[in-house]
């Protein structure tokens, strides 16, 4: 299951409608890459098609898609969003990350 926090989740919204996004026929996107300085790196869009190798989430009124590769990396995380002075934007809370870079936007499995 994927989380979003009341933060995260107005945000959603508020960028939803100034995008043009209609909530009820599309979809919040979680993913992850290879790429970043601690190998694995959050991806977040919109999409308004459920590919077959999805997996459909509920949470807060936001339909959440993850792709099934995604999944064991990102099972229990959170999405939350922050205003504050030391950092701005949307950001994982992730139960299986065992190291995180200093920017928040990538992590790792395995301790270093």
């Amino acid at each position: 299951m994927i989380f979003i926090s009341e933060k995260a989740k107005n945000k959603l919204l508020s960028i939803m409608k100034e995008e043009g996004v209609i909530r009820n026929k599309s979809f919040v996107r979680f993913g992850i890459k290879n790429t970043g300085c601690s190998g694995i790196s959050y991806e977040l869009s919109f999409d308004e098609k459920i590919k077959k190798e999805d997996k459909l989430f509920k949470n807060k009124e936001i339909n959440i898609l993850v792709d099934k590769n995604s999944i064991p990396y990102l099972d229990g995380s959170i999405l939350d969003h922050s205003d504050g002075l030391d950092g701005k934007g949307f950001f994982f809370k992730n139960p299986n990350a065992k190291h995180t870079c200093g920017c928040g936007r990538s992590f790792s499995l395995v301790d270093k």
